[in-house]
């Protein structure tokens, strides 16, 4: 392995691959990418129902612009002004070169990108290539990295990003095989890695994702808005989000004891009007507090039930009470899409086969079959909308440490959905940019050694149940204070003493005790700023504070949570810029650039 890049790249998805794509485009060729597995990660294992993409408007005659679309993505409450406006002024030319690398988007014959309404879309910005948006995405760049050549360094997992006087110097990686440890110098890192996982039990993330922001966390970097996450209904055994059809023909919501006794806990809590709540479930997919007396019911019923001990079902093979006499009894709104849908008629499967048959097929390639097999279900995390602190190039406070995609905190309370995949592109690109625009730094390969590990009886597997259990009990959704202040005291104790506490059978689970370092440093960052969220704000977004009301009067968020060292603050978020737009002086500096590069 080289000891030397310019700079390294740490992940495989989205925003990775563009990250080297881009970097390579503009000159820098000394590079790599780095992952513990090319296969593993969200952007390529992961989808839903339409998996969707969100951009600037690029059909019909409604119209759009650049400030419209910053405008709906600063609105979202804690997001910084100069990340919606370069999320929304690069959406068009970072879709478009996903559309010249080979992703399917849908196009009509004179070349417009039809698109649809989203959640928090007051356009219809949202387009899609279906269930697997995000693959097909991740599949294109890699084509395009492969085709020139750039090293991608499998089975290592980074655990740790070395720094010297405040500044990136080199990582060190252990093999997710040998555990033996390597070190290479650099002098830029982006980190590429997803969202934080693996600190929930009920989680919707594939279980080939892990996160590494706790290596961020680790180099000193700070953390903005860690407390906002998006949640909801999904099945458990093979990790899907329930959304859209799956909700839509009406499934019935069941619970099961201990004894095998089952109940429609839905209707006896909410009678008919379950049917249009459940309906609800495929627009308004994630928890909302502001809808808890709406379709968030759903979710707040279906914890309440696992909370009892009982285990909670999705039935496609019965219609739920309430359709006893047809469907006559539904809203206007559910009837009309049904039967605009040409499915008023049979069983939730059979509806199903009529409206999206793709939803069975994904879950029987998964093994399970809707039509003869009742999924399991829970409300689960799904993103996290905060993230590393970055500024306007998607760097963070760590010289040369810079951070995209979900990984960086560059989302808010709210977000329309799929600007998610959207930002992994900007962000990689804007890093990119100002990497090839910065002056160079010596490199040099820095020392590392391993600190001192226990070997014996491994306790990994334990630990992580424990904790990953008690932060889906307390820091969810639906979030207790005193448990939070309870389980951060003790994640702290973990943290300070992790090498004491853990112990591996061998060598080969050198990775596995840091990914369980990497959980504990998060959750702690985690919880310290869902308490400072908590006092500050209380109940918002998608966190339900000790059952109290929003306290904020419906205004939009004009913080956001800063976490440096699982030690949390509120900041003021920055306005929208107004940089220059008078075309004569661009152009004049432009030829500046041009000028200076040709010298």
């Amino acid at each position: 392995m080289k000891k030397q890049f310019h700079t390294v790249i740490i992940g495989t998805g989205c925003a990775g691959f563009n990250a080297a794509d881009r970097l390579y485009d503009f000159g820098i060729r000394d590079i790599a990418i780095i992952t513990e597995g090319r296969f593993m990660g969200t952007s390529r294992n992961t989808g839903s129902d339409k998996q969707t993409y969100y951009k600037l408007s690029l059909c019909g005659g409604d119209g759009d612009s650049v400030r419209e679309m910053a405008d709906t993505l600063y609105a979202g409450g804690g997001v910084m002004g100069e990340h919606a406006l370069a999320e929304a002024a690069y959406s068009t030319r970072c879709f478009m070169r996903l559309v010249e690398l080979g992703v399917p988007f849908p196009t009509n014959e004179y070349g417009e990108y039809a698109g649809y309404k989203t959640d928090h879309d007051p356009r219809s910005r949202a387009t899609s290539c279906g269930p697997l948006t995000s693959k097909y995405m991740t599949e294109a760049l890699e084509r395009s990295v492969l085709a020139k050549g750039i090293e991608i360094i499998d089975f290592q997992r980074v655990v740790k990003i070395l720094t010297e006087d405040g500044a990136v110097t080199g990582i060190a990686a252990v093999s997710t095989v040998t555990g033996e440890c390597s070190v290479i110098g650099c002098q830029n890192v982006i980190l590429c890695t997803g969202g934080p996982a693996g600190i929930y039990k009920n989680t919707v993330y594939p279980e080939s994702q892990h996160g590494a922001t706790g290596l961020a966390i680790d180099a000193g970097a700070t953390l903005s808005n860690m407390e906002e996450w998006q949640y909801g209904i999904a099945s458990t055994s093979f990790r899907w989000n329930l959304s859209g059809t799956y909700q839509q023909v009406l499934p019935r919501y069941i619970s099961v004891d201990t004894d095998g006794n089952e109940r429609e806990f839905l209707y006896d809590a909410l009678g008919d009007d379950s049917l249009g709540l459940i309906f609800l479930k495929g627009y308004q997919w994630p928890f909302d507090t502001r809808k808890a007396d709406g379709s968030s019911r759903v979710d707040l019923l279906a914890a309440e039930e696992i909370k009892k001990g009982r285990r909670v079902y999705l039935d496609f093979m019965h219609n739920p009470r309430g359709l006893e006499n047809g469907f006559s009894v539904l809203p206007v709104e559910a009837y009309t899409y049904l039967e605009k849908s040409e499915a008023l008629f049979g069983t939730p499967i059979e509806r199903l086969a009529k409206m999206n048959v793709g939803a069975i097929e994904l879950y029987a390639s998964h093994g399970i079959d809707l039509y003869t097999e009742k999924l399991e279900i829970a409300v689960c995390a799904q993103h996290c909308n905060g993230g590393v602190s970055v500024d306007a190039h998607w760097q963070s406070d760590v010289q040369g440490l810079y951070v995209a995609g979900e990984a960086a905190g560059t989302f808010g309370v709210y977000r329309p959905g799929g600007s998610a995949l959207n930002s992994t592109q900007v962000g990689s690109l804007r890093a990119a940019e100002h990497i090839a625009q910065c002056s160079e730094r010596a490199i040099k390969t820095p020392e590392y050694s391993l600190p001192e590990i226990r070997f014996g009886v491994s306790n990994l597997a334990a630990l992580r149940e424990e904790y990953q259990t008690e932060m889906s009990r307390s820091a969810d959704f639906d979030r207790s204070t005193d448990g939070m202040k309870k389980l951060l005291d003790k994640v702290s104790h973990l943290c300070d003493n992790f090498f004491t506490e853990t112990c591996i059978g061998d060598a080969s689970e050198t990775a596995e005790l840091f990914k369980l370092y990497d959980m504990a440093l998060t959750q702690r960052s985690v919880l310290s700023a869902m308490i400072a969220s908590a006092q500050a704000i209380g109940t918002h977004g998608s966190a339900l504070v000790d059952r109290l009301p929003d306290r904020s009067g419906g205004e939009v968020r004009k913080t956001r949570t800063l976490t440096k060292n699982g030690v949390s603050r509120m900041e003021e978020i920055s306005p929208m810029p107004t940089p220059e737009l008078w075309f004569e002086t661009l152009l004049a500096r432009q030829k500046e650039k041009i000028g200076k590069c040709i010298k």
